[in-house]
């Protein structure tokens, strides 16, 4: 990582010892875990129960033709091990809801990589004064690789994020730092596997990873951030 290290001098070594977990490896998650093994960061904890499918290949790092079939989290392990040997992977094949018990305090970032509006409110309210959490909001039926960090109630246009601020706000969270688009939703949605899966395109959700990460990596050179 010498080139890392001359971007960011003892900053390289905060990287290193650094833990940050990813809750969902798919399209945003997957990118976000592969740029975390990639920018040095020493412990990478992977949560996701679903598995890798034919339909994931448009969008997802881990998706390929010899990976179908096999639990996300367990791809995305094997894969950071590829990248760098070093990196302390842990799996947890889990599908997270509010009753999930998990030590968020061991954690100095939790990525929120989710799409279910109820498992990330959970998350939201479970790393509150644990640690430090970004969420992301939607990436389907975006066809630009344009995205922000802001706070969640400052956000506009994002169908997921109009959402999420309204049950945030009945739950108490007063804020919460999240990545997304002003893009106006294009495309439409489809069924598949008995989900409702909206249009998609290769770059976006790694556009979308890349602010994630760098909001992580940030917030791992500056310690005395806040928590949520």
């Amino acid at each position: 990582m010498n080139r890392t290290r001359l971007l960011l001098g003892e900053g390289a070594d905060r990287l290193r010892a650094a833990a940050v977990a990813v809750f969902g490896v798919g399209g945003v998650g997957g990118y976000c875990a592969e740029f975390l093994a990639r920018a040095g960061v020493g412990r990478i904890a992977l949560v996701d129960a679903d598995r890798v499918s034919a339909s994931n290949k448009n969008r997802q790092v881990i998706a390929l033709d010899s990976t179908v079939g096999r639990l996300k989290a367990q791809v995305c392990a094997e894969r950071i091990k590829d990248i760098n040997a070093q990196i302390i992977t842990e799996v947890f094949p889990i599908f997270y809801d509010k009753n999930t018990a998990f030590d968020f305090s061991a954690y100095d970032v939790v990525l929120d990589c989710i799409d279910t509006v109820s498992s990330k409110v959970a998350l939201a309210l479970a790393c509150r004064g644990k640690t430090r959490l970004i969420s992301c909001m939607g990436t389907g039926n975006k066809l630009c690789a344009d995205f922000e960090i802001a706070d969640i109630y400052q956000t506009s246009v994002c169908p997921l994020a109009r959402a999420m601020r309204k049950v945030l706000k009945e739950a108490g969270v007063s804020a919460l730092p999240v990545v997304f688009s002003r893009e106006q939703p294009a495309g439409g949605v489809i069924e598949e596997n008995g989900r409702h899966a909206p249009a998609s395109i290769s770059y976006v959700p790694a556009a979308a990873a890349a602010k994630m990460t760098e909001y992580a990596v940030a917030q791992i050179l500056s310690p005395s951030a806040a928590k949520n």
